[in-house]
């Protein structure tokens, strides 16, 4: 039977919560138990996917096609176990399903509200859907403790908590781990401790009492400051954990274990045969994430370069692939749509670079300043990567500059003389739409969003780099490279070495007469972890290191 750890934060918000919860599951699985982490967002959006990413950062999207909070990356990439649509939930989503319910008669004409409507929806999504053998639940809420919309979430927790009790052995079900501030106040040369005890009166008064508080500060936490927190939060002093800042997110699980959070959520469980956590793998990563041998600067070409956490799974899958070839990978951010004016010196700041990656977006801003990267790393051989958007660019620039398209285009900016990027509903025959409607449910101009498979071509660079004929990535796009094309692009020396299964769909494009040149429709950088680089990252990153050989 799963045991439920619920994590909740208050103070202020961006504590830290996701990278927590990520890093105890991937404790909890040095020691040998199996663990899935969920995230319940109280906002009303139904789930990110319309959200912008100056408002909520990227959106993880999950093999079975969920558009899901960016927390779940750090729980995949820390664990390794795929997040699924049962793993995130929204109040929207909550109140979408009572609404429609309700709609239907299903409450028989009751008054729907939220107690005990709302409340049972969510404690039902907590439990929905779990592995038989599973042993640890981890649920992250967030926000903070007294934010309004997270009431119901609260309400849901005390009541799940009650009902679940103890198990027959008379040990607990469930734990509570509260995440707050220990600030320092420069003026008074001191911690305080005061807004942690308000936020734990805050949470308890709610109905819930944490058996475990994680303290996050910038400076060292006294013992004395720990008692302190203890007496007055009514928590063991040993379950009040410092959480300092760490010199990289993957170094937070062995400090975490270090400060004995692992340890002490064994404890409030009641389990005292656990084994040792088995932490070399995780060692293996900090070895090589700080004894590098070597050096490469990337250039990544986009559009919301000035946030960080809009292409927080690529900066992260580009570490993955320096850890592949113990090397520091280091990240030059430029605004694709600097590269349009007409005084840019794009060589200047492109010649630097030991690699070019266009990522992912959506809209035209910016799309000419890409275009103009991809010219460039054809051109003078630097490594390129493009990705979903990216690889929609380079085949546009092979069809201006190459093939003779002058008028190539993406339909996404407006009307274009050459679509060679557009829906599928606008250059698929209605034959072919309506067999892979059937095949896949409705395409037409929608997004194609979860793993899809590709075929790859057995003489390809990709293949190499896969060792596979087929592999399985995931997508998040509407609009595709126009299959029409093909000839006329290959003629300029693109080749599609990856297609959909029926032959449809480009998936990748690549230059066999490039040091390396790679695009690829889908998303890699979602399945890439620091224990197992995604293939591409890793020879992306490998090529970068030949070329800062040539500069």
């Amino acid at each position: 039977m799963a045991r439920f750890i619920f994590i909740t934060g208050g103070v202020v918000s961006s504590l830290g919560k996701g990278l927590m919860a990520a890093a105890l599951a991937a404790l909890l699985q040095a020691r040998g138990y199996k663990v899935r982490i969920r995230k319940l967002d109280p906002y009303l959006n139904v789930d990110p996917g319309t959200m912008s990413p100056y408002q909520h950062g990227e959106v993880y999207v999950t093999d079975d096609g969920a558009e899901t909070d960016l927390d779940l990356g750090h729980y995949e990439r820390f664990t390794g176990v795929p997040a699924r649509q049962s793993d995130n939930v929204t109040s929207g989503r909550i109140y979408q399903g009572i609404i429609a319910r309700e709609r239907r008669g299903d409450y028989l004409g009751a008054t729907v509200q939220v107690v005990p409507h709302v409340t049972n929806a969510i404690r039902e999504f907590i439990a929905a859907d779990l592995e038989p053998d599973l042993d640890f639940l981890i649920c992250e809420i967030g926000g903070t403790v007294g934010d309004i919309e997270s009431l119901p979430f609260i309400e849901a927790i005390r009541q799940f908590r009650n009902e679940r009790g103890k198990d027959e052995l008379g040990r607990p079900c469930s734990v509570s781990i509260h995440t707050t501030l220990v600030p320092y106040i420069a003026a008074a040369g001191e911690l305080k401790t005061k807004p942690t005890q308000h936020s734990v009166r805050e949470l308890t008064s709610l109905g819930i009492q944490p058996e475990i508080l994680v303290c996050r500060t910038e400076h060292p936490l006294p013992d004395s400051d720990r008692a302190k927190i203890a007496l007055f939060c009514n928590v063991r002093k040993d379950a009040v954990i410092p959480a300092l800042d760490a010199k990289s997110i993957y170094a937070v699980p062995d400090q975490y274990h270090e400060a004995g959070l692992d340890a002490e959520v064994l404890r409030a469980f009641g389990i005292a045969d656990a084994p040792e956590p088995e932490m070399a793998r995780w060692d293996d990563v900090v070895d090589r994430l700080f004894n590098w041998e070597s050096e490469v600067t990337i250039g990544v070409v986009g559009k919301y370069v000035g946030l960080p956490d809009a292409y927080k799974s690529l900066t992260e899958a580009l570490v993955h692939g320096g850890l592949a070839n113990r090397v520091k990978v280091r990240i030059s951010w430029l605004d694709a749509e600097l590269f349009e004016h007409p005084e840019a010196d794009i060589p200047a700041q492109l010649e630097p670079l030991h690699g070019i990656l266009v990522p992912g977006g959506f809209g035209e801003r910016g799309s000419e300043g890409k275009i103009a990267s991809v010219q460039f790393a054809r051109e003078r051989g630097v490594p390129f990567f493009g990705i979903c958007l990216g690889m929609q660019m380079a085949c546009i620039e092979g069809a201006r500059n190459l093939a003779g398209l002058a008028g190539a285009r993406s339909t996404e900016f407006g009307a274009a003389d050459e679509p060679v990027v557009g829906l599928i509903t606008e250059w698929m025959s209605p034959e072919g739409l309506q067999e892979r409607r059937e095949a896949n449910g409705d395409m037409g101009g929608t997004m194609r969003l979860g793993a899809y498979e590709a075929v790859l071509a057995g003489n390809s660079v990709v293949h190499s780099i896969y060792g596979e004929d087929r592999i399985s990535e995931r997508h998040r796009h509407r609009y595709e490279v126009n299959i029409h094309y093909k000839n006329a692009l290959e003629q300029g020396g693109l080749l599609f070495t990856g297609m959909s299964p029926d032959g449809a769909l480009p998936e990748i494009v690549e230059r066999p007469d490039h040091p390396w040149f790679v695009g690829v429709q889908f998303h890699p950088e979602l399945k890439s972890k620091p224990f197992d680089p995604h293939p591409l990252f890793a020879s992306f990153i490998e090529a970068a290191v030949k070329q800062s050989r040539l500069v």
